[in-house]
């Protein structure tokens, strides 16, 4: 095979739909946990019960709009950047349902992958790496981007499937493994950031992030885990996520946009979004059906092969060779990942543990300010600096 490319292209328009405003039922009264603050804008929508009652909010009918949305806006600060080479050409893909022909958004590029990234700060700046978890977009990041520009280059991306970036059928150009993602993070980062770099890094994609700094780091300044699955306890999918890796009924469930976005993203913590920003994330589940069979291949690939990399990274974390700074930080109402044994597997390390009590999974989501003020802190106390 050839040697991955990485090349910088020119930004693509945005694909055009009509923006779905999708109508709530007001929740049953459930018992809630303190918290920072409660909005009284009625756009807000605030998912606060324990794990056990579910996410208490039920959706139903939908009104459509015209116009410019939150994701237009976020597509317009971002570019393209093609790295990893398409693997292989088996035509057209197809739906594993009727092996009709699929649209273009699930179609391989022609030879090297599309990848959707935004920049803040000036690149004389070191740079950091902003590294979505499952499911989540680069937007995800929106609020810690501004706080890093000053003083660093900072870089969100979306991974190969989801957000803005390529979302291929599986099979054709790219199956969604994490040995597929460990090497196309290596292909990406050598396109966007070809000096040394510091990489945060959230969730489930941690175990790849760690299997390729294992690897590079020399390349590193400093590694964030952010509520990275890490003890034996975490080696399972939690529920929503696993329902998604089922056959057949996991091809359904992914083809739901409030399955695949909403629940997804309320079930794992104590959440709070504005509708319009609700609406970016559920965007490319409702522009085409590409995001999700992605989200069922990767999916079926976690539970596969999740324990595997979870032990490895234990293994890379823990051995004498791991020299890079490393800090964890853990949102303390994470439903999906307990916090039992990840204080003792990091302190016997010497780690630093940074803990976020009014964050759930996604931490940057839930408290971006909080957590890009905590990643200026850390690395300044580092001495993080260009190389």
């Amino acid at each position: 095979m050839a040697p991955p490319l990485a090349v910088v292209g020119p930004a693509v328009a945005a694909p055009s739909f009509r923006t779905a405003r999708i109508s709530r039922l007001r929740p049953r009264k459930l018992p809630s946990w303190p918290r920072a603050a409660l909005p009284n804008d009625e756009d807000y929508y605030l998912i606060d019960a324990e794990e056990s009652i579910g996410d208490g909010f039920s959706f139903s009918g939908g009104k459509y709009g015209e116009g410019p949305s939150k994701s237009d806006e976020w597509f317009a600060q971002g570019k393209m950047v093609n790295a990893y080479p398409v693997y292989g050409d088996k035509g057209k893909a197809k739906d594993p349902f009727f092996g009709l022909t699929m649209g273009s958004g699930s179609q391989p590029s022609d030879d090297v992958f599309r990848w959707f990234c935004v920049e803040a700060g000036s690149s004389s700046n070191p740079i950091v790496l902003l590294i979505h978890g499952l499911p989540s977009q680069a937007y995800s990041y929106r609020n810690v981007l501004p706080l890093l520009s000053d003083k660093y280059h900072a870089i969100a991306f979306d991974w190969l499937g989801f957000g803005f970036s390529d979302k291929p059928q599986p099979k054709y150009g790219f199956d969604y493994t994490l040995d597929e993602y460990t090497a196309s993070l290596g292909s990406l980062i050598n396109a966007v950031a070809p000096d040394k770099l510091s990489i945060v890094v959230q969730g489930y994609f941690a175990p790849v992030a760690v299997k390729y700094a294992s690897e590079h780091q020399d390349k590193l300044n400093h590694l964030v885990l952010v509520n990275p699955p890490i003890t034996d306890k975490h080696v399972s999918l939690p529920s929503p996520l696993a329902s998604f890796s089922n056959f057949l009924l996991g091809e359904i469930f992914s083809q739901d946009p409030l399955r695949a976005s909403d629940k997804l993203l309320t079930s794992c913590g104590p959440y709070m979004m504005k509708e319009e920003d609700a609406m970016v994330y559920r965007r490319p589940y409702l522009v085409s059906g590409s995001s999700g069979f992605a989200l069922n291949a990767i999916s079926k690939a976690m539970k596969k092969d999740l324990k595997a990399y979870i032990e490895s990274m234990r293994s890379i974390l823990g051995s004498d060779s791991w020299k890079t700074k490393t800090t964890v930080c853990w949102g303390m109402r994470d439903r999906w990942l307990s916090y039992d044994g990840v204080e003792e597997f990091f302190g016997g390390l010497n780690q630093k543990i940074v803990e976020l009590p009014m964050a759930g999974h996604h931490v940057q989501e839930d408290r971006g300010e909080e957590l890009g003020n905590i990643i200026k802190s850390i690395f300044r106390s580092q001495n993080v600096v260009k190389q």
